[in-house]
């Protein structure tokens, strides 16, 4: 790593957990911060920021206001709600990237987890577990389900790819119909008809003004009896008090891998609802990440270093 550039050298500030990170191009100057510490060099000196890998908004952006240099932000994660107003206040144009792409398996692969440890009644049986009981039951099969995926993006892809064993009945949306490998994808606007034919719904979604409590009491409601709503998108594009309205009085079944709030109270009543399983936000959080980012930061920097466009760049 090039520590050893001119003092005068573009600043780059990048999350401690890269501080190992090689191949990075040379003619930067290099700091990393863990979000607690004290700032490791003047942030008026930065052009490009990789945020901690940290939920916290305030975290993320206390260094924000000062970094009257910026140019890019590379956000860890694919989602950057909330980054964006932050951006919006810095004099300039700061240009934010995103992580698309990234956490696509290892998300998709919490979502089959979530849906097979919910239709095969894990939760319970680790319950009866733990009290030392043993208690058989019927539980639902996943083959030849029906499955809505809402968001068929890369994580909803990449659930299409795994679902494909259980000889599902996959329907896809998205913001604007088109046509994918697998076959159509829905416009949004079919929503409230085709959730009432799934036996499953998915969502992979982005969360964005148009998305946020896409799935209301309204659209709840049309889902079918006993149909079981997996969130591995963000907890926002569900109206929580709708959700639990439904799952208290059994019609739905839900797994959430995200809530509104987020983190979930400890007294929040979706905790003891039966037919909730949660999981505390680890879609992304495998052995897999962190290769995968720093192959995207060190993709990233080598091309601001050479002035090309950057990848990933989202609009706010």
């Amino acid at each position: 790593m090039p520590l050893d550039a001119p003092p005068d050298s573009r600043q780059v500030w990048l999350p401690a957990e890269l501080a190992g990170l090689t191949g990075l191009p040379g003619g930067l100057r290099y700091a990393h911060w863990d979000g607690r510490s004290p700032f490791p060099a003047d942030p008026g000196a930065v052009e490009f920021y990789v945020p901690p890998f940290v939920k916290d908004l305030d975290v993320i952006s206390r260094p924000l206001t000062r970094m009257k240099r910026l140019k890019a932000v590379q956000a860890l994660s694919s989602g950057t709600d909330g980054l964006g107003t932050w951006l919006r206040r810095l004099p300039g144009r700061v240009v934010l990237c995103n992580a698309r792409g990234v956490h696509a398996r290892s998300t998709a692969e919490l979502a089959l987890a979530l849906i097979l440890a919910s239709l095969r009644r894990i939760p319970e049986f680790t319950r009866a577990q733990d009290r030392g009981a043993w208690q058989p039951a019927v539980s639902r099969s996943l083959y030849g389900s029906s499955v809505l995926v809402v968001g068929y993006g890369e994580i909803g892809s990449a659930l299409d790819d795994l679902l494909t064993p259980f000889g599902c009945a996959v329907t896809r949306v998205a913001r604007t119909g088109r046509d994918s490998p697998r076959g159509p994808v829905h416009p949004v606007a079919r929503l409230p008809r085709l959730v009432a034919g799934a036996d499953i719904v998915v969502l992979t979604t982005a969360l964005t003004p148009g998305t946020r409590h896409l799935f209301d009491a309204e659209l709840l409601a049309r889902a079918r009896d006993g149909a079981l709503l997996v969130n591995v998108a963000r907890g926002a594009v569900v109206d929580t008090a709708a959700l639990l309205t439904e799952v208290a009085n059994g019609r739905l079944t839900a797994a959430l891998d995200v809530t509104d709030p987020e983190p979930l109270p400890a007294g929040h009543p979706l905790r003891g609802t039966p037919g909730v399983l949660i999981t505390p936000h680890v879609g992304a959080l495998t052995s897999a990440m962190w290769p995968r980012l720093e192959d995207l930061v060190r993709r990233q920097l080598n091309r601001f270093a050479s002035g090309e466009e950057l990848d990933n760049v989202v609009a706010y």
